[in-house]
């Protein structure tokens, strides 16, 4: 159903043009839209449209009816008699007539999105409705999902829209009241990502501008069939989700980026204290001191090289050998060897998992 503000701006819009006074009325005579008070022309509306005739002029105006899918939607109301009179007003009909279809098709495609997102379809129905709907079903889509820090008290939906502007091979809608997603499509010769990555920091920058803050952004990969756009969708949640615990400096975040982080996050709470209790015993991972935390993240920075670790701390190479030998003595983990030092990144990894967790509980 299109809104009564829509109609408003459309017959303003049209009154502009033809300098005809307009009213929109249901089929209860109640005003719609109007661009004059013609309330006096209620009860001969609900007449009108009991009447078998598609037009006709009562009291000096002229009155229309307006079909959606051959079914009786409004009357128009045209201000004034004459065949110039009734010439816009016949042309005002068609216009709003063609605007209840466009904002039918769309209303239908948003639903027919929202539902391929979720998986509420049978893959018989989504061919037979991306045909109905003219979606062209093989080309290269991704998911993006943007979450911002204002929730739903912001405009971030429509904004989103305004930015993406009238194409019709992007979908942008939204499945809960904190997320907007946008199901783009991409060019077949873009087999490397390299878009989606330019369209995520161009929305960012944009909705930044418009005054939206704390903006993520998160995308799945690229799929080629309609059928998979669901899979896109749940690997963008994923790789927000994922962000926020692994790459919290980031404001876009690609699932293909996630690596160990994803694996982690699939895994139970119990297990993951029971890898913690038996690396570490009693101890969590980062519950050393701050001087020993920054050597341990400066050397997985410098891939394990000693002599790059000590110039970046500016400190002597042997004060950071120092430091790893006092560390290997209480955790029986030597970083400088490779199995080992994974042990404990995947450790620290889990701890800060665990930590995001808890917070989601309170």
């Amino acid at each position: 159903m299109i809104s009564n503000q829509i109609l408003q701006n459309t017959i303003e819009g049209l009154k502009g043009i033809a300098r005809v006074e307009l009213c929109v009325m249901d089929l209860d005579g109640k005003e719609a839209a109007a661009t004059m008070d013609m309330s006096s022309c209620s009860r001969a509306a609900v007449d009108f449209a009991a009447s078998p005739a598609d037009s006709q002029e009562i009291q000096g105006y002229q009155y229309f009816k307006i079909y959606d899918e051959q079914q009786l939607e409004y009357i128009l109301i045209a201000g004034g008699t004459g065949e110039d009179v009734y010439m816009i007003g016949k042309m005002v009909a068609f216009q709003i007539q063609n605007l209840l279809v466009a904002y039918k098709e769309r209303f239908d495609k948003d639903n027919f999105i929202k539902n391929l997102l979720l998986d509420n379809l049978l893959l018989v129905d989504i061919y037979s409705r991306s045909k109905k709907l003219h979606i062209q079903t093989d080309v290269p889509r991704v998911v993006m999902i943007l979450e911002s820090g204002n929730g739903k008290d912001n405009n971030a939906l429509e904004l989103t829209r305004v930015h993406f502007g009238n194409n019709s091979k992007d979908f942008i809608t939204a499945v809960d009241e904190n997320n907007v997603i946008v199901v783009k499509e991409l060019a077949e010769t873009d087999t490397g990502g390299k878009e989606i990555e330019k369209c995520a920091i161009a929305l960012n920058s944009f909705l930044q501008k418009e005054g939206i803050k704390e903006i993520r952004i998160a995308y799945g990969t690229v799929i080629h069939e309609i059928k998979e756009v669901s899979r896109s969708y749940k690997e963008a949640k994923m790789a927000l989700d994922v962000g926020k615990i692994f790459f919290d400096d980031r404001d876009i975040v690609a699932y293909s980026e996630l690596g160990i982080g994803r694996l982690i996050y699939q895994l139970p709470i119990p297990l993951c204290k029971l890898f913690i209790r038996e690396i570490f015993g009693g101890k969590s991972p980062d519950e050393f001191d701050d001087e020993t935390l920054t050597t341990i993240y400066k050397f997985f920075e410098n891939s394990l090289n000693v002599s790059e670790t000590s110039r970046q701390l500016f400190i002597h190479r042997n004060t950071l050998v120092y430091r790893l030998d006092k560390l290997q003595k209480s955790t029986g983990l030597d970083l400088r060897v490779f199995e080992d030092a994974i042990t404990f990144k995947i450790a620290l990894m889990v701890v800060k998992y665990m930590k995001y967790m808890e917070t989601l509980e309170y």
